[in-house]
């Protein structure tokens, strides 16, 4: 009986999803539901949108499943709730351990598609990065202890000309933050939600911003980055001015380095020998440029904790460089200290669930003008993901002849999209039978398009003074 109640309570769980997602099409809902059931049944990855039409799930004709991407309508609020109220994976301590991360959907032969910005991309020629126009899209997920390629995906918004990363990025961590705690997921005495973040984020700024969260940011800085230990004390009888900030740390210059505050080594199963070294109460020295150029009156003083990495080896690599992190926590215990580099480290399943979405689930297969469609064809993928991490007790091992077996608790999420057409005869459907009709005339033999689709440039449309004192002037 112990084995078979997981079982029922993750079919409970995915047939109420199930209902509440279709509840959040208000418009169109049927072949929405329709659209995203043949994603989860389609046989190998998904390789254009018209080809799901072809799939038994899909009881509509592709001129159906277009309307329903152009004119259709996703409640993303409501979509957003449900998903907050799903269970989420815990680290060994109890906390959430959150992963901001940007995945762009990349556009470059798309000049009638508005809102495309240049997207950074890396290894596509040569491991050379590259700028290419597309829609970028940033992603928060919740990661599991171990090593897995599942995440809990809980938000996904595109990144607009006109938005500013670092801003946008703090506003959906403290929408995504609240709803959690709305939902129950964080109680007053609770360990503070641990967030990880690459380097492409300004980790310090957003510590400042979100301040007033019960979260914890650790994000991976550039090597040459040089920061600040907090001023030393004034000694008696010294006149002028106090300064603000301590010596200097530079991050490529070991001789800046003092003692630090603790080492920890820990032997790893994938990457050998980990030595973190850690240092605390280091700031950046910020100014009144970029995104602190609104900023009124002295800038503050952000302290944290300075992390570096070294492993003895990494796959393809033995000889790696050193990797470093900070955190916006000061007075960190050496055994918190490993707790921060190994949830940076699961950092990386993103970046697993963000292959899923496209090489198997075709997120960025169908080639939609709309940016507006392109939210609405982002959210089914993110609600047919949802599907398969509850459907994960469920599934079985449909493995490939070459393939070696795997215990029902260690499926992919793409073997559980395998027999995801067994699970879902087993639940209910909310969407209804089509009903019967005769297509539309179309546009007349010989006839030409009289209007055609409007050209858009890439790029920022909001741009910013060169010098500090034009901001001043503009703002006056």
């Amino acid at each position: 009986m112990p084995d078979i109640v997981p079982e029922v309570e993750g079919a409970a769980r995915l047939s109420a999803f199930r209902r509440e997602f279709h509840h959040c099409l208000p418009r169109r809902a049927d072949a929405l539901f329709e659209l995203t059931d043949a994603v989860l049944c389609a046989d190998g990855p998904v390789r254009s949108l018209v080809g799901l039409s072809l799939t038994p799930e899909h009881r509509r004709g592709h001129g159906a499943l277009y309307d329903a991407i152009s004119h259709g309508r996703v409640e993303i609020d409501r979509l957003r709730r449900a998903l907050d109220r799903l269970p989420l994976p815990r680290a060994a301590d109890g906390r959430l351990v959150l992963a901001v991360d940007v995945s762009p959907w990349l556009r470059p032969d798309a000049p009638t598609s508005a809102d495309r910005l240049f997207c950074h991309v890396y290894g596509r020629a040569k491991n050379q990065s590259q700028l290419i126009p597309g829609w970028p899209y940033s992603f928060v997920a919740a990661l599991e202890p171990g090593r897995a390629s599942w995440t809990a995906i809980l938000d996904a918004l595109r990144l607009g000309p006109a938005d500013d990363a670092t801003a946008l990025t703090a506003d959906q961590l403290r929408a995504v933050v609240g709803r959690l705690i709305t939902a129950g997921h964080w109680r007053e005495g609770d360990p503070a939600i641990l967030i990880v973040m690459d380097a492409g984020y300004d980790v310090t700024r957003l510590a400042h911003v979100l301040g007033d969260l019960p979260i914890e940011l650790v994000g991976r800085i550039r090597s040459d980055r040089v920061l600040r230990f907090p001023r030393p004390p004034r000694r008696p009888g010294v006149n002028g001015r106090p300064p603000r900030h301590g010596p200097e740390f530079a991050l490529d210059k070991p001789e800046t380095w003092p003692a630090p505050e603790h080492t920890t080594t820990t032997q790893t199963s994938r990457y050998g020998t980990a030595t973190a070294t850690s240092w605390d109460r280091l700031h950046p020295r910020l100014t009144h440029r970029t995104s602190w150029i609104d900023h009124t009156g002295d800038l503050p003083i952000i302290e944290g904790t300075l992390i570096r990495l070294t492993v003895e080896h990494l796959p393809g690599d033995r000889h790696p460089k050193p990797v470093w992190l900070w955190s916006s926590t000061t007075g960190a215990t050496a055994i918190h200290i490993d707790r921060l580099w190994r949830a940076f480290l699961r950092r990386f399943d993103v970046e697993h669930t963000f292959r899923l979405l496209k090489q198997t689930l075709g997120w960025t297969r169908p080639k939609i003008r709309s940016p507006h469609a392109a939210d609405r064809w982002t959210w089914l993928i993110v609600a047919a993901h949802t599907q398969l991490r509850l459907a994960r007790l469920l599934a079985k091992d449909l493995r490939r002849p070459w393939e070696r077996p795997v215990p029902p608790h260690r499926l992919t999420p793409a073997r559980v999209r395998r027999g995801f057409r067994n699970i879902r005869a087993t639940m209910p459907l909310p969407a209804r039978v089509p009903k019967p009709s005769t297509p539309g005339p179309g546009r007349p033999p010989g006839s030409r398009n009289r209007r055609p689709a409007p050209h858009y440039d890439v790029g920022k449309t909001i741009k910013r003074e060169l010098t500090l004192t034009a901001h001043h002037q503009r703002k006056g």
